[in-house]
């Protein structure tokens, strides 16, 4: 099944993505939050395949012939939402954030480091509440929880 905009498709994760989409991803991460992953790229690429991807349901979006983002998010959350350096500020995150809202039960929540002002603002500019703090163990940072609750209908 896919999904074809103006500039870009979205189409199901299939494992062949893993290659291109990981080091998207960590270029993304490591700009967002302002750290250098010190874990090995094969390491990402298990976490991906073994965690994410069993986990939720995985869309990927390409345009000019590359992988330029990736949502996983299950009805209750969103695991992970990228986009590649290139095609910020373009909707590609709104998109596939709507497709999570969409297939939600009217309800999200996720996690955002608190360095990572860029996402703060995009949450937030799409309907979502910082309702919890936190640090996160694994990476030593302070972490934000968000949720997001669609309007009642009248």
């Amino acid at each position: 099944m896919s999904d074809s905009r103006e500039w870009f498709t979205i189409v199901e994760f299939r494992a062949e993505h893993a290659a291109e989409l990981v080091p998207m991803w960590r270029a993304s991460f490591e700009r967002g939050v302002g750290v250098v992953d010190p874990h090995p790229i094969e390491a990402q690429t298990r976490y991906l395949m073994n965690d994410v991807v069993p986990g939720n349901e995985v869309r990927v979006a390409s345009a000019d012939g590359r992988i330029v983002g990736f949502v996983a998010a299950t009805r209750e959350s969103v695991s992970q939402l990228y986009v590649h350096l290139d095609y910020q500020g373009r909707g590609l995150g709104t998109h596939l954030l709507e497709w999570a809202k969409e297939r939600s039960d009217g309800s999200l929540w996720l996690y955002t480091f608190e360095s990572n002002a860029g996402a703060q603002r995009f949450y937030e500019r799409h309907g979502f509440v910082v309702t919890q703090r936190g640090f996160e163990e694994d990476w030593q940072l302070r972490d934000l929880r968000y949720e997001w609750r669609r309007a009642a209908q009248v």
